[in-house]
């Protein structure tokens, strides 16, 4: 190591020519908080012939990932080139050599990182993966040390900002799905595939490797119950506002005697909570800890700078154990054994609006219903619609478990004076 650290960089997309950008513009700055210098050593790029803007020398890229990782004077290695299979490789040889490793690949840790933080743990090296999810957000680094002294019992999180600026266009602007979609691609907020964010899948990712952190137990991606943002139909998000709500895309995390639920889908939140108040491509994540209460973290989910800054805060991190000697001294095992709630233990208040015949005593079987599972109705509210032989009903119940929720909704279905549930969701964020 000398008196420097040296860094191989596997990756100069967005976030990896960020990570270099900060490096080399904050010299002063790290040396200042390390003591030494941190130079990058290396670079993997995938085309060697590409125009590049930065200041690093042309000597330090290579497209031999071999290069970087069998370089005995690199001590650090940053994984920003996504992926999986390759970036798994090439952190498994990286741990393997007894180099810390910095990741922001939140598909990588979100399939494979209990595997991987128990290799780190094995081989006494630095993992850190802060910028796997939140962006600039310090959600990781906060839950890990300045929550560790708390026992965090849930949280909820807006963690994708691509379905967010979607949903903040659809309400704020009266657009429809189709036209604020189309607009986030053209600014770059969603993919030219967007399937990852607005089916869930991404947020979902993101909520396995947050809850277990929160829980210190191991969450796999088939344990999030998901439903994408397509569900949302034609006048849900006025029909909210109606009654108090905002339509939010969000992942929610709990866990109790009964074991942890994790889910991500479209749910309705008060006005009056600060999630609601989140908007466009800003995240955030609301926590609840037995001994501090309630708080949230908010800010940039994504761009080149706030996500290298989350990325360049661990490399920090990383260097200071390597100085320290401390490197791979923080154990990741989980603390309890994986235990998942069954849908009969997992409670909240439900929203239900469907479609039905306008005939006299509609109602009272459709509360029958209700009433045969255990649950019960907090306001009911019926709307006209253009055909006067139809009506649609509104109902908002009072807290209920998720299998009563599904019994009551596969039964309506079924039920002839009903002619479609047209759209239903979970209330949250209240504290009854």
């Amino acid at each position: 190591m000398g008196n420097q650290i040296n860094i191989g960089l596997l990756g100069f997309g967005t976030v990896g020519s960020g990570v270099a950008k900060i490096i080399l513009e904050h010299q002063q700055d790290l040396h200042h908080k390390l003591g030494t210098e941190v130079k990058i050593k290396k670079v993997l790029v995938r085309d060697m012939t590409k125009k590049r803007e930065t200041d690093l020398p042309a000597d330090v890229f290579t497209d031999d990932i071999d290069e970087v990782l069998n370089d005995p004077s690199i001590d650090l290695i940053v994984e920003v080139m996504g992926g999986m299979n390759g970036a798994k490789d090439a952190i498994e040889a990286s741990l393997h050599a007894g180099k810390g490793v910095v990741t922001a690949n939140k598909d990588l840790m979100a399939v494979y990182g209990p595997e991987l933080l128990r290799l780190a743990d094995e081989n006494k090296c630095d993992l850190f993966y802060e910028a796997s999810v939140g962006g600039g957000i310090p959600l990781i680094r906060t839950m890990e040390d300045g929550l560790a002294s708390d026992r965090i019992s849930s949280l909820t999180g807006i963690v994708n900002g691509t379905t967010n600026f979607i949903l903040t266009k659809m309400k704020q602007e009266n657009m429809s799905y189709e036209d604020a979609l189309a607009e986030a691609m053209e600014l770059g907020f969603a993919e030219a595939d967007p399937s990852a964010d607005v089916d869930g899948i991404d947020a979902a990712r993101k909520m396995v490797i947050l809850a277990s952190l929160a829980f210190s137990t191991e969450v796999q991606l088939d344990d999030v119950f998901v439903r994408g943002m397509k569900e949302i139909q034609d006048g849900d998000v006025d029909l909210a506002e109606s009654f108090g709500y905002t339509v939010k895309m969000a992942g929610h995390a709990e866990k109790d005697e009964d074991g942890i639920a994790v889910s991500v889908e479209p749910v309705f939140i008060p006005n009056t909570h600060p999630l609601a108040s989140v908007h466009n491509e800003y995240n955030a994540v609301y926590i609840y800890g037995a001994a501090v209460g309630e708080t949230m973290l908010y800010g940039p989910g994504a761009g080149s700078l706030p996500t290298a800054t989350s990325v360049t805060a661990d490399v920090v991190a990383a260097c200071r154990n390597l100085l320290l000697g401390m490197n791979g001294k923080r154990l990741h095992s989980p603390q309890y054994e994986r235990k998942v709630k069954s849908d009969d233990k997992r409670f909240s208040r439900y929203f239900h609006r469907f479609l039905v015949k306008d005939e006299v005593g509609v109602l009272t079987r459709l509360s029958a219903i209700y009433s045969k599972y255990g649950a019960s109705l907090a306001t009911v509210v019926q709307n006209p619609v253009n055909d006067e032989e139809d009506s649609e009903l509104v109902f908002i119940t009072h807290k209920m478990s998720r299998q009563q929720h599904l019994d009551v909704l596969e039964e309506l279905e079924n039920t002839d004076v009903v002619l479609a549930v047209l759209s239903h969701y979970r209330v949250e964020g209240e504290k009854s």
